[in-house]
């Protein structure tokens, strides 16, 4: 039997819409993780309305931190389809189950920011991303990207996950300019300020 080495759970290229694969920096050292969203259809009521949307169900065993993040990631994601797409009424018509496998190992930390609203883009643009990118980054509710921790050891990660392009925020450049060149080798980079360099690099322009 094969020994599972890669951190990935999917293959599929591109990934099915609303999968994006982050980089998590735990205890055991960096790891590749993803965000899965799912739409949920609601009923309609005796009027034909439909029940339900606009609300988001977060699982995955997160800790405090992580579950305020999935709420500044959700504000962000409907700021930033209004402005791409603005009859795009996807998150007023569905509800949003997001979960961050596995169930069992507790998650913490805002360095998810981007990774869940790319997420929930995703799946509102019905639009698939890479397989082959990761990304880590705090968000601010106007859609700022935020310095995170641990850039060498997700760098590690991205590399044991066969990952080809990541996305830092930009206030880490110098901290990913300091690793050896044998780990930033053959990696595509890009260093985002606001999430649109986000957005570029996930679905393009």
């Amino acid at each position: 039997k094969a020994l599972f080495t890669s951190d990935r759970m999917y293959e599929k290229d591109p990934l099915p819409n609303g999968i994006v694969m982050g980089l998590a920096w735990t205890s055991m050292g960096g790891s590749a993780l993803y965000i899965e969203t799912q739409s949920i259809i609601r009923g309609k009521d005796a009027d034909g309305k439909q029940r339900g949307g606009g609300t988001l169900k977060v699982t995955g065993q997160l800790g405090d931190v992580m579950n305020e993040s999935t709420q500044i990631a959700y504000t962000v994601a409907r700021a930033r389809l209004a402005e791409k797409q603005s009859d795009n009424t996807y998150f007023d018509d569905y509800d949003i189950h997001m979960h961050v496998p596995e169930g069992a190992t507790p998650k913490d930390g805002p360095s998810a920011g981007i990774t869940m609203v790319t997420a929930m883009l995703s799946l509102a643009l019905d639009r698939p991303v890479r397989n082959d990118l990761a990304m880590t980054g705090e968000i601010s509710l106007t859609g700022k990207v935020l310095p995170v921790g641990g850039i060498k050891e997700k760098t590690m990660a991205a590399r044991r996950a066969g990952i080809k392009c990541i996305v830092f925020p930009a206030e880490n450049k110098r901290d990913f300019d300091e690793l050896p060149d044998y780990l930033k080798e053959g990696l595509d980079v890009t260093f985002a300020s606001d999430y649109a360099d986000v957005f570029g690099v996930a679905f393009g322009n």
